[in-house]
């Protein structure tokens, strides 16, 4: 059986978990064994199990190479504690797994975890203000209008307008969006995009949209230094000051101006140890468990790097402002540690890196199941946070964009006619730059001319409408736009062309038709004899 790669969905712990026991199953050796004087059949020792499974971890592309022989250790605890596994008298259900010579089998039918049958959570309708009445006090003079490509069914409503076949438009003036508007706003146009990049038909099966906090991700977007990271609004929820203190003493080591006590063999560690317990201490993960399976559903796009970095800027967007606060400072020092060649080994055994990962891996994401595969999943997250942060934590750029292009858009002007029942609103505009004169009259004649000439080509070679209508919609075109009119009609002999008289020449004559008719010759008279 063949390791898969389990891509982006819906309960994908739960997918790999049952693939892992699946793939153990079939991969481990069974062999006899003797233990105490008695023979064992169809079993294997608990270090075997160690390596053959930690083999079968590094080569799988769903975690890799990184995996230590201690995560291994710890995930086989799991499957004694769950029976995946039991030890040679049939026991199960502690975790004393140890990497030892102990013998250990499988039960006749290993229980692979059932899909958790999760509500379908109802997608929130986002409610608009009525654009439709104007709001009292404001005017709707000197409003800019952005000229709206037209056809000639619209073109010619337009202007019939003047003969009073349709009622006349009005500009009907949209109110302005409270804050509660724009943070909706920003919540579903987040959430699409969320959307879209997992390649998800639906997001009910991996995140609870109600427990999206809008006013977090406006704060997390806005509420920013210089340096991207989160500025809290109340600051009883920032980290103590002596743990700040602590973890830029270890960014920009050797320089710790912050501590004023005198450093000493071994202080380093010591201050790396300090570190690790605050944050070990947490009762919630900085991802949160609420948002576990989003961020597991992420880690199917590792092998896209541009997408598994797009999506995982915009989860790490819904977090509470204090949490991602804290993981930017966290993962910010994390790479510098693991990167500072002249910080000191903070473990004899380990290297820095390897070190950040085990030391942080839990306090950065965990599940509340003990049967996850949590510690190699946040192992494998925390490496990409680590080599990517820098991008990972930012605000994406194409996002906010879009979202600010939008809240104008709902804001400007619309053209409102009586009785329609739809509205001809305005494209979003887009960010302007400063233009010459000369190039502005350009642009005002190529962008208007244009556009009215092909409009009134297609009037002229339009032969689904009768000549009476061709005639009288070419004058009002030529009443309304003389310089495009005679540009495309200079003489009448041009425009006659359209319209082919009939020929009013009748047939010519025969010239004996115009003499009396033939009459036999008669004798008179004089011709007698």
């Amino acid at each position: 059986m063949s390791a898969r790669l389990v891509g982006p969905g819906p309960y994908r712990a739960t997918r790999l978990w049952n693939e892992i026991i699946e793939l153990f199953r079939a991969a481990m050796p069974l062999r006899k064994h003797r233990c105490r004087f008695k023979s064992y059949e169809r079993c294997f020792k608990a270090s075997e199990a160690v390596d053959c499974l930690h083999e079968l971890l590094g080569s799988n592309q769903n975690f890799g190479p990184e995996v230590t022989r201690g995560q291994t250790v710890k995930l086989l605890k799991k499957f004694l504690k769950n029976h995946v596994i039991e030890d040679i008298k049939g026991r199960w259900g502690k975790e004393d797994f140890q990497d030892d010579g102990h013998l250990y089998r499988f039960p006749p039918s290993s229980p692979l975890k059932p899909y958790p049958k999760k509500p379908s959570f109802g997608k929130e309708v986002i409610k608009f203000p009525d654009w439709n009445e104007t709001k009292v006090g404001v005017s709707q003079e000197h409003i800019p209008v952005k000229s709206v490509t037209m056809n000639s069914e619209m073109w010619y409503k337009r202007h019939s307008i003047a003969i009073g076949e349709v009622p006349a438009c009005k500009l009907v003036l949209r109110r302005e969006l409270t804050q509660a508007n724009i943070e909706e706003i920003w919540k579903s146009m987040t959430l699409s995009r969320l959307q879209k990049v997992l390649g998800l038909n639906s997001l009910d099966e991996v995140l609870d949209t109600k427990l999206v906090n809008s006013k977090h991700i406006v704060q997390n977007a806005y509420n920013v230094n210089k340096q991207g990271i989160v500025i809290l609004e109340d600051k009883s929820k920032d980290l103590p000051h002596w743990i700040l203190s602590a973890m830029k003493c270890l960014a920009n080591w050797p320089s710790c101006s912050d501590l004023k006590q005198p450093t000493y063999s071994g202080f380093e560690r010591d201050v790396f140890k300090t570190i690790v317990d605050y944050f070990g201490q947490m009762k919630e993960p900085l991802l949160t468990f609420n948002f576990f399976d989003i961020f597991v559903c992420v880690l199917g796009l590792l092998q896209k790097h541009s997408k598994a970095v797009e999506a995982l800027q915009i989860s790490c967007l819904l977090l509470p402002p204090e949490n991602r606060r804290k993981l930017q400072l966290l993962v910010r020092m994390m790479a510098r540690i693991s990167f500072n060649q002249d910080l000191p080994p903070l473990s004899e055994s380990v290297r820095t890196r390897t070190l950040m990962v085990q030391a942080f891996s839990r306090c950065i994401l965990c599940s509340k199941d003990e049967m996850d595969l949590d510690e190699l999943l946040a192992a494998k997250l925390v490496s990409f946070l680590m080599d990517n942060y820098q991008e990972i934590l930012n605000v994406p750029s194409s996002l906010k964009s879009s979202i600010e292009e939008h809240v104008v858009h709902v804001q400007r002007v619309q053209i409102k006619y009586t009785g329609a029942d739809t509205d001809a609103t305005f494209p979003a505009p887009s960010f302007c730059h400063q233009i010459s004169t000369d190039e502005f009259e350009y642009q005002r004649a190529t962008g208007s001319q244009e556009p009215l000439a092909a409009l009134l080509e297609e009037i002229a070679m339009n032969k689904e409408i009768s000549v009476k209508d061709k005639k009288k919609k070419l004058k009002q075109f030529q009443k309304s736009y003389p310089e495009v009119y005679k540009e495309r009609f200079p003489t009448p002999e041009t425009e006659a062309v359209l319209f082919p008289e009939k020929s009013k020449q009748k047939p010519p004559i025969l010239m004996w038709a115009l003499k009396k008719p033939f009459q036999p010759f008669h004798r008179t008279r004089s011709f007698r004899m």
